[in-house]
């Protein structure tokens, strides 16, 4: 029996740019719903972003009181709607985040880890926490796009958790959000290396399984 496309996608290793695993729920939930291999490139290059996001975060030791596994499972499962709405794939649209949530509850996700489907194109929604901000965040800083307010919401939690000034808190968030940026292309090119519906490619050097 061969290895699945989307766990194909989720067990590849990547040099350029290193990007590490899926969670073993979330690959399993994306085989499940028979993923389309690009949004899989694509989650799986946000997870990343957000991981690396988290690992600058607990160097610094803020209080935050975020639930890290949360965030990263977030998310790897942000974009899970657009397997029934592959069209914003490719066009910008927004039914793929309510239907994405309902996809998960479907499947037995706690909602606690459903909601970032949801949520994570409405950071300005009342009630929006520091998890919900990291994976929009990552959503964003993945393809080296810099949202202003989005930034600055996350800034404003960071100081206030750290007790720093926010232009301290903002000049470190410019530093990391920049370097992470800087690899941009590289995870552009890898999303944009499989195909956005169909049956996908086998990524090159990885085993067939018997």
């Amino acid at each position: 029996m061969t290895t699945s496309r989307v766990l194909s996608i989720v067990l590849r290793e990547n040099d350029r740019p290193p990007l590490r695993p899926l969670p073993v729920e979330a690959a399993q939930l994306l085989h499940d719903v028979d993923a389309p291999p690009r949004l899989v490139a694509h989650l799986r290059a946000v997870h990343d972003v957000a991981g690396q996001l988290l690992e600058w975060i607990a160097a610094r030791k803020p209080d935050l009181g975020i639930d890290p596994q949360a965030v990263l499972f977030g998310a790897a499962t942000h974009d899970i709607g657009k397997t029934l709405h592959p069209a914003e794939l490719s066009v910008p649209g927004a039914q793929h985040e309510e239907a994405g949530r309902e996809l998960l509850l479907a499947r037995g996700v706690d909602p606690a880890r459903a909601r970032f489907a949801g949520t994570h194109a409405a950071w300005t929604a009342e009630g929006a926490g520091m998890e919900d901000l990291l994976v929009s965040l990552a959503d964003k800083i993945w393809k080296n796009k810099r949202i202003p307010e989005l930034e600055d919401l996350v800034v404003a939690r960071l100081a206030s958790a750290g007790g720093r000034p926010v232009w301290e808190e903002f000049l470190d968030l410019d530093g990391v959000l920049t370097r992470i940026g800087d690899q941009a292309d590289e995870r552009l090119a890898f999303q944009m290396s499989y195909p956005a519906a169909g049956n996908g490619r086998r990524p090159p050097g990885l085993p067939v399984d018997h």
